[in-house]
């Protein structure tokens, strides 16, 4: 995970309160808020850049993929998962890794929302 705690920021705040997790009374239903959000606003497929390297994920720090969907939703119970090409297979990687290359603007808005809330050190719950 991202050790640096990003500064608060108000309008990511009020954004995810009033639509990722806008009527989510517990950790499932916010996860399932997250999912349907991202998968919402962002435009797949699109090429990603790895930011950083988690255990869980074959990716290396700076390498390129291309990302093609949100992972099924019982992948995402814990944390967002996203589906990229790698090598000559579909594999979920966290997104909390990816950062969008010449993405779109909403796009770019809903990974960085992500990003926020995982430097936040939120959880479901």
């Amino acid at each position: 995970m991202p050790k640096k705690k990003a500064q608060r920021d108000e309008d990511r705040e009020n954004r995810i309160t009033m639509e990722a997790v806008v009527d989510a009374y517990g950790p499932e239903e916010q996860a399932m808020g997250w999912y349907y959000y991202l998968d919402d606003k962002i435009s797949f497929p699109f090429q990603g850049k790895c930011i950083l390297e988690r255990k869980v994920s074959p990716l290396k720090l700076k390498e390129v993929v291309e990302v093609i969907s949100m992972a099924p939703e019982d992948e995402s119970e814990r944390e967002m998962f996203v589906v990229i090409r790698w090598m000559d297979r579909e594999l979920a990687v966290p997104l909390v890794q990816i950062e969008g290359i010449d993405v779109d603007e909403e796009t770019e808005e809903a990974i960085g929302d992500w990003h926020y809330w995982m430097e936040q050190g939120y959880e479901f719950g």
